[in-house]
């Protein structure tokens, strides 16, 4: 690197970007900021708060003492993440945007603004780290396990990752918030943003409503048993126990219940009272077709996954399934496998890429009933 080398930060308004610029620019880099807009605001002003984030993105970079470039990127945001969203929740599975919008419209944004500006690098305030090697670019885990979020990269290409930085690998949070208080960043104490930008603080439920039909049926024991009525299949999730509404049950006890299945075809939630009932494990699953960030692992080695962001690394061995697919096979069987969530492959600390889930195998005598 060199006092001239130039990049396009992703800055967010959060206080992770932040850091990430004042890090940058203490490494002899010249930074950019780049603020992306990737949702419109709705007559539900206050949700995504994106004239907030931007706002408070100007006053960051001032501080910093970089310019700070601003994008719209709503249409492409809705073409390639939204659309997406909708069509999976209308299938009855369950998407994860944030994966998709990293590689199709927030690295791509970064990369496109660097060419156009002449710079060298892009950057953003992910946890993650990289290493660039003769033979391409690897993706690695953050020394803060608890806020690695090579999860939600574990799409990228080599094109996107090998001009990447992301300043805070090394940190850990604690560390991101002491720094940012003794630069005197104006959002030292801000509070972090969670969940999906373009539902922000208002109820899931309410959101997607607004956009997909959701039809009423019934809540079923895994043995048939009528013991309630759900609101749309799309507002539940496998393991989910609050928010189910079923009242007392003859003969079933005060046990809490539990999301252990959704039956599409008839439009059926299905409960049962064990947090662990075969429905919910899983020793195996089928993805979809997966995407490897460098190379593809070797047939039968031992690796790591996650099937959420933040769950601990489980032992795991792959298998071609199909020609575009893979069989996922743990080293213990795991709860609440979501068809439309994403499994991500490791090797120690490097992420190796991942793949979008299909079916998990609940394994015999778990089936729905007639």
């Amino acid at each position: 690197m060199t006092d001239t080398a130039r990049v396009i930060l992703g800055l967010s308004g959060g206080v992770d970007s932040a850091v990430a610029g004042a890090r940058l620019l203490a490494a002899g880099y010249r930074v950019e900021g780049l603020f992306m807009k990737n949702w419109e605001e709705d007559d539900e002003p206050g949700y995504c708060a994106a004239e907030a984030d931007l706002a408070m993105a100007r006053e960051v970079a001032t501080v910093l003492g970089i310019p700070l470039h601003k994008a719209n990127y709503s249409a492409d945001y809705w073409d390639r993440v939204f659309t997406h969203f909708l069509s999976e929740y209308r299938a009855g599975r369950t998407p994860n945007p944030d994966i998709l919008c990293n590689r199709e419209v927030k690295f791509p944004a970064l990369l496109d603004h660097a060419r156009r500006l002449g710079a060298s690098h892009v950057a953003s305030g992910h946890y993650a780290d990289t290493l660039h090697q003769t033979d391409g670019s690897r993706l690695l885990r953050a020394a803060d396990e608890n806020k690695d979020q090579t999860y939600f990269l574990c799409r990228l290409t080599q094109e996107q990752l090998r001009p990447a930085l992301f300043p805070l690998g090394p940190l850990q949070k604690t560390e991101v918030r002491r720094l940012a208080l003794e630069m005197g960043l104006p959002n030292h104490a801000r509070r972090d943003s969670t969940g999906i930008c373009f539902i922000g603080e208002r109820r899931f439920r309410d959101f997607l409503a607004r956009y997909l039909r959701a039809p009423e049926g019934d809540i079923c024991t895994p043995e048939g048993s009528v013991i309630g009525r759900h609101r749309g299949l799309m507002f539940y999730t496998l393991g989910q126990r609050q928010g189910l509404g079923i009242g007392g049950v003859a003969g079933a006890g005060e046990s809490p219940w539990y999301v252990v299945a959704k039956d599409t075809d008839r439009n059926r939630l299905i409960a049962a009272q064990k947090s662990d009932h075969p429905l919910l494990l899983s020793g195996s699953l089928v993805t979809e077709a997966p995407h490897w960030i460098l190379h593809p692992p070797a047939a039968g080695e031992p690796l790591q996954a996650r099937i959420r962001h933040r769950q601990p690394l489980q032992p795991v061995r792959i298998a071609a399934s199909g020609p575009d697919s893979l069989s996922v096979h743990f080293a213990t069987p795991q709860r609440a496998v979501t068809p439309g969530q994403s499994i991500v492959f490791y090797r120690d600390r490097e992420c190796l890429g991942g793949a979008v889930i299909a079916a998990g195998d609940t394994g015999p005598g778990a089936v729905l009933p007639v």
